[in-house]
């Protein structure tokens, strides 16, 4: 009898399926950690992006690049870590 706690579609997998869904989580668990770690790093940049913006002449703020690159990072990883991390978690 299929678990009735899983998603419809991952109750009739096979061996192969379930681990290419296991690798497919997995790599999906590897870019939210990926996104945490480049959301610690926008933060500590947050620190000198006022300064940055405010005392750096014309288009030079790198900083600012910096940190703006960090938030778009964050924002790939962490939305590409929730749609591969999807379904019913395994537990350990």
């Amino acid at each position: 009898m299929a678990n009735s706690l899983l998603p419809p579609e991952e109750r009739n997998l096979t061996p192969d399926q379930v681990e290419a869904l296991d690798k497919r989580r997995d790599l999906g668990h590897t870019f939210l950690v990926i996104a945490g770690q480049f959301a610690v790093i926008a933060t500590v940049l947050l620190l000198w992006v006022g300064q940055d913006l405010s005392y750096s002449p014309g288009w030079h703020h790198p900083m600012a690049y910096y940190f703006f690159l960090a938030l778009l990072l964050v924002a790939i990883f962490g939305v590409s870590g929730l749609v591969l991390r999807k379904g019913m978690p395994r537990i350990d």
